[in-house]
């Protein structure tokens, strides 16, 4: 043992692991920041103007009411609605399509291929996490407490850090009168099971 610590008092050798640890935090606190930065979308969806035109988050986002994830909107969602914007439509006065705004363009080129949209979800829980909308919703959880104000941003992004201990806190905060479901929502099954 005395051998091992007369090697570690070994300027090289302390100054070795010294740059050895800092490179693992570092790369560990790296990879926590990465995971916080919002993926690339292959169009850049404008949620403000959308939230704007008082489109409801459950009409593009479905799967809030009936499935673990909120669902992603199809090219054919999309085109429904922008297939009927007579400002590019017009039968009398057709725009060129390389005339339309560039991410309108991306999603004509989508609808012509018939290639679904490739979105990058924002929201992502570990495998270990059951995570549903549903109660949420129907507890009056707002798309905003969690997702943030989508009025002011163009592409989604989270605001804050999702983590279990932000999810506890708020099971806390919406339970501080009542013990019995307090108990139940911070419950380490209801999440995990």
């Amino acid at each position: 043992m005395e051998r091992i610590f007369d090697i570690l008092k070994k300027p090289a050798v302390y100054y070795s692991l010294l740059i050895a640890v800092l490179a693992v935090v570092g790369g560990a606190a790296w990879a926590v920041y990465e995971t916080q930065i919002p993926p690339e979308q292959p169009i850049d969806f404008p949620h403000n103007i959308h939230v704007g035109l008082q489109i409801q988050c459950l009409y593009c986002h479905p799967g809030a009411w009936k499935q673990a994830s909120a669902g992603l909107p199809t090219q054919d969602k999309c085109w429904a609605c922008h297939q009927q914007l007579t400002k590019y439509w017009d039968p009398e006065n057709p725009v060129p399509l390389n005339q339309w705004p560039p991410e309108l363009q991306k999603l004509a080129a989508y609808v012509e291929n018939d290639e679904p949209i490739p979105w990058v979800p924002v929201a992502i829980v570990p495998d270990h996490v059951h995570f549903k909308h549903r109660p949420h919703i129907a507890a009056g959880v707002a798309c905003q407490d969690c997702h943030g104000d989508m009025s002011s941003v163009t592409v989604a992004e989270n605001p804050q850090l999702m983590n279990m201990g932000w999810c506890i806190t708020c099971h806390q905060q919406k339970t501080v009168d009542d013990p019995v479901k307090r108990e139940k929502l911070i419950s380490c099954e209801t999440c995990h099971y």
